[in-house]
């Protein structure tokens, strides 16, 4: 119960509601402490005013008698100059307190009322006042300050279980409010999505924004956005999927077309016509390119790359293998590849992956040197910062074409290799997104381009 959220607003709702009669009960108990002592004040003024209005001596019997119905020990009255002790009786105790009505400042008011509240001890309270109706210049009385402290217990006691009742119903109108305004709603919600969850693929168990609360609309239109997304991504997964198959069908019936075709290009070569001879071979090159392209597709479609295996290892090191691995495929005065890293350079990555994205990148600039028949040259640069490591490959190539620029990282799109899938650097791409860097084109033109890596050392670094 207290771990829901309308268990929750019910424990706040009381405890809140508390404190506000606590704030209330501070200035109601000194305001009821000062209308009884003015209280007291009027009776000892009626009493005195009436043994004055007699003129004559009275009983000691009758004076203790105007005393208790007025509720004070006695009553010394000024008029004009003269102070003057109208009723008189024992005091029990000492006085311990002088309490003056004419200051009504609000903290002292609440400061002498819970210090009474407080403080059970019995003791003579004396207190001064402004006599009522004119009745002189002062008046000031003596009282026990017992029957003030009972009063005062039972005065807070009526407004504890005041307060309490006034919590427990506040509170209970509240808690059936907010479940009925807030915690149906967001239950209806969560009921939901599980129904959502059972079958993302039916569009009928999409949310419908329905609530008239700002707030929870705008959770239901973005949770309907979300969930509407979702089916459609997940249908065209499943037709993806579909297409998957259908390419290892056709990659498979290609390839016996490509054993069919090669046979029969062997068989073309004896023939003496040039005609045959030149477009036999072109034939059997166009169908390999088609089964590449096949498997690559399909290749893709199945790639799940795991999570990067961070280790620290020198940068140089990888570099130069690739290097050197690249540089076997062709002759260094037509492309010439190397590196330019400094010495024990450390960084933070997956080595493997990190591999495959350089030999990528090394391994595009090669092919589009190489088929351009002009000598160019390949230089893989790397530096640090606070920030993270910066890889660069460079390259002397004729630079990428708009349409390369446009698609440079979505499959199949990609490409300024005749015959290329465009699937190397989308590849590449989302291997170092799985670092929390970047693989971005930093520059291509005529002389050349510029492929920059970015590796944040902690977290996910914003390329700007």
């Amino acid at each position: 119960m207290i771990n829901t959220l309308s268990g929750r607003f019910l424990v706040l709702t009381v405890i809140f509601v508390m404190v506000a009669e606590i704030l209330i009960f501070l200035p109601s108990i000194a305001r009821f402490r000062e209308e009884y002592l003015l209280a007291r004040l009027e009776r000892a003024q009626i009493a005195s005013l009436n043994l004055l209005a007699a003129g004559e001596m009275i009983a000691p019997e009758v004076e203790q008698e105007l005393l208790s119905n007025a509720g004070v020990l006695n009553v010394v009255l000024r008029r004009d100059v003269a102070r003057e002790l109208v009723l008189s009786g024992p005091l029990p105790f000492p006085v311990g307190q002088t309490v003056d009505l004419r200051d009504d400042r609000a903290w002292v008011l609440i400061r002498d009322a819970m210090s009474r509240l407080i403080n059970p001890e019995p003791e003579v309270i004396r207190v001064l006042g402004q006599p009522v109706m004119g009745g002189g210049i002062q008046i000031e009385f003596a009282l026990d300050s017992r029957p003030l402290h009972a009063a005062l217990l039972d005065y807070g006691r009526n407004i504890f279980w005041l307060s309490l009742m006034i919590s427990a119903i506040t509170a209970v109108l509240l808690f059936m409010a907010v479940r009925r305004v807030l915690v149906m709603p967001i239950r209806k919600l969560v009921d939901q999505m599980d129904r959502f969850a059972e079958a993302p693929e039916d569009a009928r168990r999409i949310v419908t924004p329905a609530s008239s609360v700002v707030e929870l609309r705008a959770a239901e239109e973005a949770l309907s956005a979300m969930q509407s997304q979702l089916s459609q991504s997940l249908k065209q997964k499943e037709r993806l999927a579909q297409l998957g198959g259908a390419v290892a069908k056709i990659s498979h019936d290609l390839r016996n077309i490509l054993t069919t075709a090669t046979l029969l290009g062997d068989r073309l070569e004896s023939v003496d016509d040039p005609t045959v001879k030149r477009v036999g071979p072109k034939i059997v090159n166009s169908i390999s390119r088609a089964v590449s392209l096949c498997e690559g597709t399909l290749a893709f479609g199945k790639a799940e790359e795991s999570p990067p295996a961070l280790t620290r290892f020198d940068l140089a090191t990888l570099a130069e293998d690739i290097a050197e691995s690249e540089q076997l495929a062709v002759a260094a005065d037509v492309v010439s590849i190397s590196a330019d890293i400094p010495s024990g350079m450390q960084v933070r990555a997956d080595p493997d992956q990190l591999h495959r994205v350089l030999g990528n990148l090394v391994r595009n600039a090669r092919q589009v040197i190489a088929a351009t028949g002009t000598p160019g040259t390949i230089t893989m640069y790397a530096h640090e910062d606070a920030r993270a490591w910066w890889i660069e490959v460079v390259d002397t190539g004729p630079g990428l074409p708009p349409r390369a620029q446009e698609y440079l990282f979505q499959p199949f799109q990609g490409t300024a290799r005749k015959g290329g899938t465009g699937l190397g650097l989308a590849i590449a791409a989302e291997l170092i997104k799985g670092h929390g860097g970047a693989l971005t084109l930093k520059e291509t033109g005529p002389n050349g381009t510029t492929f920059c890596i970015c590796l944040p050392r902690d977290g996910i670094l914003e390329i700007v």
